[in-house]
C-alpha cells in the first residue's frame, strides 16, 4: 500500500551556493566551505546538547529537483546507472543526506563547514554523527571503486536541475 508522506522542514540552509553549477558534489570535497543552518524557533529546544558533536548528519529536501529519474549519469561516471546505485539528487523522493562539520552553535543557528548544499535548502532533520554507529569499512563500493580518484576535481555541472 502506498501513501503520501509529508514532512515539515525544521530549518533552512544559508549557503554561498545559489546555483548547482560549480558546487562540490559531496561534502567531503568541500573543505573550508562555510554556511549556516537556521533552525526555526519552534524547533530550537531540540538543539540542546548538539554542541558536543563535531559532525552532524543533515537530511534535507532537495528543493530544486522537479522530477526524479530511475536512471541517471552520475557526476563521477559517463554511463547511465540505476539511481539507487548513485548519490544523484534526481531521485523519486529528492531527499539529501550530507555530513557536515559543526563549527559552533549560536542560539538557533548552526554554523557549519564542509557542506554541499544550496542556499535555501529545507532541512528535514539533524542527527549527530557518531563514527561507531555510522562508519562501515568495506571494499565493495560498486562502480565507485574506479572513480573515487576524481572526487576532489569534479564539480556539479547543473545536469540534475
Amino acid at each position: 500500500m502506498r501513501e503520501t508522506v509529508s514532512y515539515t522542514p525544521i530549518g533552512v540552509v544559508r549557503s554561498p551556493f545559489s546555483d548547482e553549477a560549480g558546487m562540490p558534489i559531496q561534502s567531503v570535497a568541500a573543505p573550508g566551505v562555510s554556511g549556516r543552518v537556521e533552525v526555526f524557533e519552534e524547533f530550537a529546544e531540540g538543539l540542546q546538547d548538539l554542541e558536543g558533536f563535531s559532525h552532524l548528519i543533515l537530511l534535507c529536501h532537495l528543493h530544486r529537483i522537479r522530477e526524479g529519474s530511475l536512471r541517471v549519469v552520475p557526476f563521477l561516471d559517463t554511463q547511465p546507472r540505476g539511481v539507487f546505485a548513485t548519490r544523484s539528487p534526481k531521485r523519486p523522493n529528492p531527499i539529501g543526506f550530507t555530513i557536515v562539520r559543526l563549527e559552533r552553535l549560536e542560539g538557533r543557528v548552526l554554523h557549519i563547514l564542509e557542506h554541499d548544499l544550496l542556499d535555501g535548502t529545507p532541512v528535514l532533520d539533524i542527527k549527530p554523527y557518531v563514527p561507531l554507529f555510522d562508519v562501515r569499512h568495506t571494499e565493495q563500493i560498486g562502480w565507485f571503486k574506479d572513480r573515487l580518484y576524481a572526487l576532489g576535481k569534479v564539480r556539479s555541472d547543473g545536469r540534475f536541475k
